[in-house]
């Protein structure tokens, strides 16, 4: 499965990193050359499409009532509907890159997870892709759209999944299927031939979190406005801690309350959102992800990973469900690897795209900052405290 030992030293030895999204980070640095981000004109948007849709063989074109969908960090979403090739009128959502965002990812890698995916796991239908937007004007995915909430309806959270309280009811019904599909996802062939632009990191035991610590390095190196000593030292403790991966999965890389959809009503996910971050590694990544404190909530004293359960016991449904088990000390290490992600995220890359004035969402991105210091208030404790649950 692995590289011989000196095929291995060889790549340790360069900057490591997997040659898609090292293609993709590429696009930063002529991102930093463009002028500020003109938000989408509707009008506009919608001749673009229109051109797109024929491009791609879709006829007797009608689009209405296109608008756009609150949220979206990192994407401008839009909605519209779509009335073409004889059939009736459906509706779909538009992902639209910024010049920047808190993440430069790839549209082409998130279509074909989530073309995969979708004989597993409830996600959208993704139909249609702009690679580079040359017809779009900005790099675009065009999915179905799916019916649920990311939140109860009488919640207060104002971002997305940070906080968010589910309800004692809601949360025992939901974790089941939150699980249930963590598992499936993880049970994909990554051998897959769909996963054209995905790369298996399998040159040594510990390349995949080699491939995960160089590509938020690569990214904080490129965005910072200015340097934050801790972040310098969780990047070397990360680096001397690499732990070796027995298991390499498809990881959704995002994994949490918030980016689902589910029916209030039934405590169903009807969908599983937000696969820019999508790539093969280590299962203990994304069951570090659901962990995060700032996508928890505490009842009673106890802090619900996700706002589901508490960790411990999220973990062990994790592996009843699974089958696999869970090593505290690569745990651990993920743990450390997503709060050093996050706080890279909200001041590295979320401050530059509002530094540049590259992205719709300036104020948004500029809120996130005071995130990143609870992020990296967190990344002490979790270092200081060593493996535990």
């Amino acid at each position: 499965m692995f590289m011989d030992t000196k095929q291995s030293q060889k790549v340790t030895k360069s900057f490591d990193l997997e040659p898609e999204i090292e293609r993709t980070l590429q696009r930063i640095t002529t991102a930093r050359k463009e002028k500020p981000y003109s938000v989408s004109k509707p009008e506009v948007l919608c001749e673009r499409l229109s051109a797109f849709l024929k491009k791609k063989g879709v006829r007797d074109i009608k689009i209405t009532n296109l608008k756009r969908l609150a949220g979206g960090a990192s994407k401008e979403q839009f909605e519209f509907e779509l009335e073409a090739n004889g059939k009736p009128c459906r509706r779909y959502v538009l992902r639209l890159e910024p010049v920047e965002g808190v993440a430069i990812t790839s549209r082409q890698r998130e279509m074909e997870a989530l073309q995969l995916a979708s004989a597993h796991v409830p996600v959208p239908k993704a139909l249609w892709v702009d690679v580079d937007g040359s017809m779009l004007g900005r790099p675009a995915l065009i999915t179905e759209f799916v019916n649920g909430v990311t939140k109860p309806s009488n919640s207060d959270s104002n971002v997305t999944g940070f906080g968010t309280v589910l309800g004692k009811d809601l949360r025992s019904r939901l974790v089941v299927h939150f699980i249930n599909h963590l598992s499936s996802i993880h049970a994909i062939d990554i051998n897959d031939p769909i996963l054209e632009s995905f790369q298996i990191p399998n040159a040594d035991p510990k390349q995949a979190a080699r491939w995960q610590v160089n590509w938020w390095t690569k990214v904080w190196h490129s965005d910072a406005l200015r340097g934050i000593p801790i972040l310098g030292l969780a990047e070397s403790w990360l680096k001397q801690n690499l732990p070796d991966t027995a298991e390499l999965v498809l990881v959704h890389g995002d994994y949490r309350t918030g980016n689902y959809l589910f029916d209030e009503h039934h405590a169903e996910i009807t969908a599983i959102l937000d696969w820019e971050f999508v790539h093969i590694g280590d299962y203990h990544e994304d069951l570090a992800w659901t962990f995060l404190r700032l996508w928890s909530h505490s009842e009673n004293n106890v802090l619900l990973a996700s706002s589901l359960l508490p960790a411990r016991e999220l973990a062990n449904l994790y592996t009843e469900n699974s089958g696999r088990r869970i090593d505290e000390n690569i745990l651990h290490f993920y743990q450390v690897l997503c709060l050093y992600k996050c706080s890279v995220i909200c001041l590295g890359s979320g401050l530059r795209a509002a530094h540049e004035a590259h992205n719709h969402q300036d104020a948004l991105m500029s809120w996130l900052a005071p995130a990143g210091y609870v992020f990296i208030n967190e990344l002490i404790d979790v270092i200081e405290k060593g493996p535990h649950l």
